[in-house]
């Protein structure tokens, strides 16, 4: 089942000014009360792609991004400091979110191939790469709609040829594809109507999104919202990217990367606008999050280290807000939590039966009510494989040559244990007072490595982790070392 172009969409040539019936409703007005509540409120998961944890303005470290809708949703949200991805990139990260489990139970690790970058650089032969969830896999879309949720997704999915066939009943440009070429239209996207020539890919995903919540608002909805951007081609509008290059930002794709954070932003708007104007906001359960962290960028300074790819906290760390007003009191939460938690805690809003599967996340439901805090627990991330550096000099990586190579990791308290599989080299790192993750403590704290790593030997077990222990023949140790000392010298 298609969405066809929406008739929303009045200023199109810029990809810049969308106008709707419901623009002049203040999108974060939550007094409205519906005329009745329904006992499942509807599911709004909005998941940008590749937006790093501090590139939303409550949250940025300068003063360059501009997000007033998400800032005000911000303001009405319980905000976590620590929420997590399950994953550092793409498919990984989503296949956690839908499946509620870590990636060692669906085998989904990577984007393409396992074995990235110069095989001479590789000591290790990589597990091999799952591509996309399985069908046996019971995603969440398929259990909120066997609880009587009506379910669609509007944008980019990447775990499987078609989402129709993982319990959607409606998919606009989802597919295996992992990105959009062209931001603009036509856009050659799979699943999607190309619409009038300019018109911008983040805008038309909104309308089509609101036209089916619309017609969907007499009976419980899940949205699943998981637009392309921020993710590579960096392209918008020409007059949002002047807008930032006058702000300072001189670099011509990092001012066009703002500017699609800020086209991002009015689209969200456009999002919670609707929900005021149809009197839904009251009984709607509205979650912002990303999939990932950012690539890094010099104009935008993070305390975190490394990005996209790295299991330093650069590239699992992500923002998240979750509203629901009258029942979400607003307010900042350090607790650690990870996007696996997803799948249980609305579960438990929804009213839904427990899959028969294994769920690895947690039902943070008595949290986000204030009913109880939740007992202490650890994170885990599995990356078997190999991942080839972005860019060396900004990347931050343990070496230039790989965002990250074979390994994995625990977030115990506030301590962070990362496992290199190469080597079996450990780095320990105190988030609270190091949250750079620039000093390595493994050396003076043998009993913290050994504690963590203990629980990071048993989760492996436990969960049937592979890992790479096969000897690549073709690995070329010299070769190696001595890039690894000309790229550390740049």
């Amino acid at each position: 089942m298609r969405l066809h172009h929406s008739l929303l969409l009045l200023c199109v040539a810029i990809g810049g000014c969308v106008k709707s019936p419901t623009a002049t409703v203040d999108p974060l007005d939550t007094r409205s009360t519906p005329d009745s509540i329904n006992s499942q409120p509807n599911i709004i998961m909005i998941v940008i792609d590749d937006l790093g944890w501090s590139d939303v303005g409550y949250n940025q470290t300068t003063q360059l991004f501009e997000t007033p809708n998400i800032d005000k949703l911000a303001q009405q949200s319980l905000r976590f400091d620590n929420a997590y991805a399950g994953a550092a990139n793409c498919a990984p990260s989503r296949a956690v979110l839908m499946s509620g489990q870590y990636g060692p139970r669906h085998g989904v690790y990577t984007v393409s191939p396992s074995a990235r970058g110069n095989e001479k650089n590789r000591k290790l032969i990589p597990i091999v790469n799952q591509r996309g969830l399985k069908t046996n896999v019971i995603t969440l879309a398929e259990s909120l709609k066997a609880a009587g949720y009506a379910t669609g997704t509007f944008g980019k999915w990447h775990l499987g040829a078609d989402p129709d066939e993982q319990g959607f009943d409606v998919n606009v440009a989802g597919s295996h594809q992992g990105m959009t070429f062209h931001y603009f239209s036509p856009y050659n996207l799979p699943n999607i109507e190309d619409g009038p020539t300019g018109e911008y890919l983040t805008n038309r995903l909104t309308s089509e999104a609101i036209d089916w919540m619309q017609s969907s608002k007499d009976t419980p909805f899940f949205a699943y919202i998981p637009y392309y951007t921020v993710h590579t081609p960096l392209q918008a509008a020409v007059d949002k990217v002047e807008k930032y290059h006058n702000k300072g930002i001189k670099d011509k794709k990092e001012a066009t990367y703002a500017a699609m954070v800020e086209l991002m932003d009015e689209n969200v708007g456009r999002i919670l606008t609707m929900l005021a104007a149809e009197n839904l906001a009251e009984n709607t359960l509205v979650i912002f999050t990303s999939d990932n962290g950012g690539y890094r960028m010099s104009s935008f300074p993070t305390p975190l280290r490394a990005g996209k790819g790295s299991y330093y906290d650069g590239g699992l760390k992500v923002p998240l807000l979750v509203r629901l007003p009258g029942k979400i009191q607003p307010g900042l939460d350090a607790t650690p939590v990870i996007n696996a938690d997803f799948y249980p805690t609305l579960l438990s809003f929804a009213d839904a039966k427990q899959p028969a599967q294994v769920l690895d996340g947690i039902d943070l439901s008595p949290l986000l009510l204030g009913q109880e805090s939740i007992d202490t627990r650890d994170l885990f991330w599995h990356f078997p494989v190999y991942l080839q550096a972005h860019h060396a000099a900004t990347d931050q990586g343990q070496d230039p040559i790989f965002r990250t190579r074979p390994g994995s990791a625990i977030r115990s308290g506030d301590w962070k244990l990362i496992q290199y599989f190469e080597n079996n080299e450990y780095e320990l790192y105190n988030l609270k007072s190091d949250i750079s993750e620039q000093v390595n403590l493994a050396n003076q704290l043998p009993a913290k490595v050994n504690e963590l790593k203990a629980k990071l030997h048993a989760w492996q077990q436990q969960i049937g982790a592979d890992i790479p222990i096969k000897l690549n023949p073709k690995y070329d140790h010299t070769f190696n070392q001595k890039l690894i000392n000309e790229l550390s010298v740049k």
